[in-house]
């Protein structure tokens, strides 16, 4: 791998060779929890300019009409946020010469406000071929990360590390893209395209105008000369194909009783085994694959497979040895006369993934050329390790790749709600296949057991006897980040907005130390903590598990109004507060930084003063926090602790955070 600095550059594919698709990935972390940025891409021919509208790829208008470059979304990671970008290099038009790598941000929010940039050039196996790191962003509302473009028949990568203070309109501009006011003011409601575009780059240089505008470096430096722009007039961005989303409120229900069931497309009934849910759950996942483009081409491109027409079979046999080996299925993706294959096998409900097994479909696939084997379970990779030991010699032949019905669901619902289909029949199946994922009998409900180390570690905190370092701590500590990430995808997908874990301080390290800092702070207080950060919000939600207490605590902090008295802060916030649950505990955070006063919203409601600091300090904030009695099993049924945890982040959203009346 090519770790580059700024303005180094690092060959990918050498001339002769034949280049293939490459994942680009924008990584950072959100350490103030001010929002995120979205990743934007622009297709450059010789002259430096986009040659047409397509030629612009953002967060609206994620895919070229070919599908030679697509937006794949962001995904949380150990320490932030990944947004990545899959472009098939073979696939490219000769006359694109340069691919700008992008990202923006809202609201006069900068990147200097973003911590831990980097970007990274992965190949089809997911190794990485350059990095980037980028220390020194200041002002920038906007960001070019690096570029990709043809030098002598070869594809190369250039770091830039380039900030724009005029945003997305600024930026765009400079690559020939203008956007007309009219023209955006008319756009349909649906977001689509860029109409979206315009509004956003309008509201983002708005924001900036207090900055200035012109591009410049990461750090702050005097603006960069702009190239003169061609005669040729700039393109206005137009709005893209309108997509279907499937409506939120409900159909009349004519069943006659309660008891009546609605007959849906795929049924779980009949599933007398795990053998039978294994089997319907692939036949029905790789049925929808192949009939909703936009679903299987979100899931193939993030195995980098090309964009392309995607065919799936199911109990595909090979010879292996003396026998034969049938993986649960096959996975094809053709495009331009090129086949890229992929072998699945998939586990529901607690079924393990066999070692022997997936090193037989590594075999079998490196036997046949084939480039992937996939993996697809209920359980969560922890740092892109699929969670199956296998003889690393193999996995270097073969790329492969973990997927759970986690990530698998998330998508299916981001299609259906969010981010919409074009084939409102898609939209409408689509729907069903989530209905078939959520059904308890299904098996494909995500990472739902905290395991077998769970009882033990549990005991030992009660008894006092657990000790830093401890190894039922560590499998305890790296499910409670399983756990985390699906939380993450879970509300992302219901609130359409990207929601990551936030690391601070000492825990943005590798993920060996930072577990062990986790399972030390388990043995010592007998807490486990992780924070969100989800867009919109106050602030990052701090969920935290006290094993001692067996309490939950859900956090946010708000802060407090600027009035002249504190009494003041205090009423201001207990009337935006008038729905909340009477139980919450709400502390005043002051500007001397000591503990405030704190008590519960019931009190508070009889008498406010209660908040007010005795010392006359002023309320610069105040603590949240709803506590709610833990689970104690070790899965997700009623009394399991995995239940509990989801229904307190939710009951947190819909009652505290939700019912936050718009300031005064």
């Amino acid at each position: 791998m090519h770790q580059l600095t700024k303005g180094a550059n690092a060959e990918l594919f050498a001339e002769g060779d034949e280049p293939g698709p490459v994942t680009v990935a924008l990584s950072w972390t959100d350490p103030t929890g001010a929002g995120d940025a979205d990743v934007s891409v622009l297709l450059l021919g010789a002259d430096g300019k986009v040659r047409q509208d397509a030629d612009f790829l953002f967060y609206n208008c994620p895919t070229t009409p070919d599908g030679s470059v697509q937006l794949l979304g962001k995904v949380p990671t150990g320490s932030g946020t990944q947004d990545r970008i899959l472009i098939d290099l073979a696939a490219l038009p000769a006359e694109v010469h340069q691919v700008v790598l992008a990202a923006s941000r809202h609201a006069g929010a900068t990147f200097g406000e973003l911590a831990e940039l980097r970007l990274a050039v992965l190949d089809g196996g997911g190794d990485a071929l350059a990095a980037f790191d980028i220390p020194d962003a200041g002002e920038e509302t906007a960001f070019v990360f690096g570029e990709l473009y043809r030098r002598g028949g070869a594809w190369k990568f250039r770091a830039v590390g380039q900030g724009y203070r005029s945003g997305l309109g600024g930026l765009a501009g400079d690559f020939g893209i203008s956007v007309d006011q009219d023209e955006n003011e008319n756009e349909d409601e649906s977001g689509g395209g860029a109409g979206a575009a315009g509004r956003a780059a309008k509201a983002e240089a708005a924001g900036a105008a207090a900055v200035g505008t012109g591009a410049v470096d990461a750090a702050g430096a005097a603006p960069v000369p702009a190239v003169e722009p061609p005669a040729a007039p700039k393109r206005a961005v137009r709005t893209a194909k309108k997509r279907v989303t499937l409506p939120k409120a409900a159909k009349v229900d004519l069943a006659d009783h309660p008891s009546w069931r609605q007959a849906r497309l795929f049924s779980v009934a009949g599933l007398k085994n795990e053998l039978d849910r294994e089997n319907r759950a692939t036949a029905t996942l790789l049925a929808v694959m192949a009939e909703v483009p936009e679903f299987g081409r979100r899931i193939t491109a993030m195995f980098n497979a090309p964009a392309g027409t995607v065919q799936t079979f199911t109990e595909t046999s090979f010879k292996h040895g003396d026998g034969t080996v049938r993986p649960d299925g096959t996975v094809r993706v053709s495009r331009a006369g090129k086949i890229w294959t992929a072998l699945v096998e998939t586990k529901t409900g607690g079924s393990p993934l066999k070692s022997e097994q997936v090193q037989a479909y590594l075999d079998v696939a490196h036997r046949h050329g084939y480039e992937t084997v996939i993996t697809l379970s209920n359980d969560l990779a922890l740092d892109g390790e699929p969670p199956v030991t296998v003889d690393r010699r193999r996995a270097r032949k073969v790329a492969l790749r973990h997927l759970s019905w986690a990530e698998v669901a998330h998508e299916a619902h981001l299609l259906c709600h969010h981010d919409g289909v074009v084939n409102p029949a898609h939209a409408w199946l689509l729907n069903e296949f989530l209905h078939y994922l959520r059904h308890e009998n299904s098996g494909c409900h995500g990472f739902q057991n905290m395991g077998p180390a769970w009882v033990t570690v549990r005991n030992a905190i009660s008894e006092g006897t657990l000790r830093p370092g401890d190894r039922n701590a560590l499998r305890v500590v790296e499910n409670w980040e399983r756990l985390t990430r699906q939380l993450c995808l879970r509300l992302g997908g219901e609130l359409g907005v990207p929601v990551s874990p936030v690391l601070r301080g000492k825990r943005r390290t590798e993920p060996a130390v930072r577990r062990a800092q986790a399972v030390d702070e388990l043995a010592v207080g007998g807490r486990m903590r992780s924070e969100l950060a989800v867009p919109g919000l106050p602030g990052p939600i701090v969920l935290e598990a006290d094993l001692r207490t067996g309490r939950i605590e859900t956090t946010v902090e708000v802060a407090a109004a600027e009035r002249s008295r504190a009494l003041t802060r205090v009423q201001w916030l207990l009337r935006r507060l008038a729905d909340a649950p009477a139980e919450l505990r709400i502390e005043a955070l002051t500007t001397d930084g000591g503990p405030g006063p704190c008590e519960l919203l019931r009190a508070l409601r009889v008498e406010p003063g209660l908040l007010v600091p005795a010392d006359g300090a002023e309320i610069r904030a105040f603590r949240l926090t709803l506590p709610v009695g833990m689970g104690t099993r070790r899965g997700a049924e009623e009394t399991g602790f995995i239940r509990s945890v989801d229904t307190v982040v939710d009951r947190f959203l819909n009652e505290v955070v939700r019912v936050l009346k718009p300031a005064e």
